[in-house]
């Protein structure tokens, strides 16, 4: 059958070109800050990043490069946001 070649293909793990930035926890503290951070990395409205901020774990960034991905997380943990990348 020619269905074996297939299963192969799906068990080797192909490099990974495109990442999501997941922000999993934001501090009191650094509530606004993380808001005006995740406005800039993705283009949102004020009510529309607060909405994101408060319903946590969400991702902010979906499908974007390695350098891309590091870069938004990078910024997000700077103003004390727990972010990972998946």
């Amino acid at each position: 059958g020619a269905g074996g070649a297939g299963a192969a293909a799906d068990e080797a793990p192909a490099e990974k070109t495109e990442f999501d930035v997941v922000i999993e926890e934001v501090p009191s503290s650094a509530r606004i800050a993380s808001i005006k951070v995740v406005r800039a990395l993705a283009n949102l409205a004020l009510t529309e990043a607060k909405d994101l901020i408060e319903g946590l774990p969400k991702k902010v960034k979906e499908g974007v490069s390695k350098d891309e991905a590091e870069d938004a997380k990078k910024q997000l943990e700077e103003v004390g946001a727990k972010v990972s990348i998946a």
